[in-house]
């Protein structure tokens, strides 16, 4: 008898999100499909506005989605600020925030600590090798999340590594009149479509795993070498031969994707691709493989490996 075709599953979606798209450096978002364990790259898009990939989250349809920028801060943060430590109370005020007033709150919180222990973290960057949300530079991960959340919460996502999701009557409700966040979303007691899944993605861990720290992508041409264009290729061929251990996966490209990835000197197509790993792998593990003990105002990894549960 011949073997049967495993039925494709819900839409997957990775993203290598950036705060200030431009046609040079866009946000990219890598769209495939699992069959059993083998991943097939459908297809790559670009989107150089901040408006034009809310309008592409927003469409109807289910996906699970692994976006690369953080949806949390560290806890130990939120406290020494006196911000809510409610996740949606806190996302409201920090996103209410512009960037100017970020940076300078941040600086100040760092020019009060000592040397070496000037960022705090959340619990999921030491085992994800991440850097602190709270960065505002080089990456400017914190505006990441001030630019990236909203747009999540506005298109109706769920953000299961939250423990949040609101009543069957609040899903897709409009907001009161006057309720609109600054960032023009709506306000985040409004949202969490359970069909529409978005999960905190760090092509870094993945990458880490399968070529050590070998750099394989710059957006300095400069730095644009022969040697990052063969890590680039080394990485591609561990991703099509399966190699993570951590995912169990094998990724499917056409002859034309496999030279496209390698051929994107900054890593952005390939950095998403690797999103779309992750969240391959968080559709088949209960709870999407977030840890029970997580904490829900800094939220979590996927795929990061799980510490024990605090004491």
């Amino acid at each position: 008898m011949p073997h049967s075709t495993p039925s494709p599953t819900t839409p997957l979606l990775g993203v290598d999100f950036t705060s200030a798209p431009t046609r040079r450096k866009p946000i990219t978002v890598a769209r495939g499909q699992r069959r059993g364990q083998v991943l097939l790259l459908e297809d790559l898009l670009a989107f150089d506005t901040l408006a034009g990939f809310g309008d592409f989250l927003a469409r109807p349809g289910r996906w699970i989605g692994g976006f690369d920028f953080p949806f949390g801060l560290p806890r130990e943060l939120v406290l020494a600020l006196g911000w809510p430590q409610d996740w949606p109370a806190l996302i409201a005020h920090y996103t209410s925030l512009d960037r100017a007033t970020i940076r300078a709150t941040f600086a100040a919180f760092c020019a009060a600590r000592p040397a070496g222990a000037k960022f705090a973290h959340r619990a999921c960057d030491a085992p994800a090798g991440s850097s602190p949300s709270m960065k505002w530079v080089n990456p400017p991960v914190a505006f990441m999340l001030h630019a990236g959340v909203p747009l999540l919460l506005a298109a109706g996502a769920d953000l299961p590594g939250h423990n949040w999701r609101p009543r069957a009557d609040e899903i897709r409700r409009p907001p009161p009149e006057g309720s609109k966040s600054a960032r023009g979303g709506p306000a985040p007691t409004c949202a969490g479509d359970p069909g529409r899944v978005a999960l905190e993605a760090y092509p870094g861990l993945l990458a880490r795993e399968l070529i050590g720290r070998r750099s394989y992508k710059s957006d300095d041409k400069a730095k644009q070498s022969d040697e990052r264009l063969i890590a680039r290729k080394d990485l591609i061929e561990a991703l099509e031969q399966g190699r993570s251990r951590r995912l169990g996966l094998r990724l499917k490209l056409s002859h034309a994707q496999r030279d496209g990835l390698a051929a994107d000197a900054s890593g952005d197509r390939l950095d998403a691709v690797l999103c779309l790993m992750q969240a391959a792998w968080a559709e088949q593990q209960p709870a999407h493989g977030l840890p029970p003990h997580a904490d829900p105002l800094e939220g979590w990894i996927v795929s990061a490996e799980h510490l024990a549960p605090p004491p």
